[in-house]
């Protein structure tokens, strides 16, 4: 679904149904900090750009609200872990590196380029 700010997230939910208002980051409710979200916070938020540029099936984000200095600004903190490598994704943009090489299209492709 789309943000606010016109990005594109699995996680961002709205319903405007028959006079509901409901705004809701799943990821952030995951996380049990869904009382410190509000959809501002879709401006700054990596998730969509991660999601963009990397739609492994084995990248599990988690994330939650975090303040800043004394409590007066709120951002999105994201953390990702591979489920299949069971390690820690410093660079989810990337991946862990792992999983590419099990991928058919990326290795046929890889392949190809070699070849030439």
């Amino acid at each position: 679904m789309q943000t606010p700010f016109g990005f594109e997230c699995t996680f961002y939910y709205e319903d405007y149904h028959r006079g509901r208002e409901m705004q809701q980051c799943r990821l952030a409710q995951q996380s049990g900090s869904i009382g410190d979200w509000s959809s501002y916070l879709c401006k700054g938020c990596p998730i969509p750009s991660i999601q963009q540029a990397n739609s492994c099936e084995n990248l599990l984000l988690s994330g939650e609200v975090q303040r800043g200095f004394l409590g007066l600004t709120r951002s999105m903190h994201v953390t990702a872990n591979c489920t299949k490598t069971r390690v820690e994704v410093e660079e989810p943009e990337i991946g862990c590196g792992q999983c590419h090489a099990d991928n058919p299209i990326l290795a046929a492709l890889m392949n190809l380029s070699q070849d030439e």
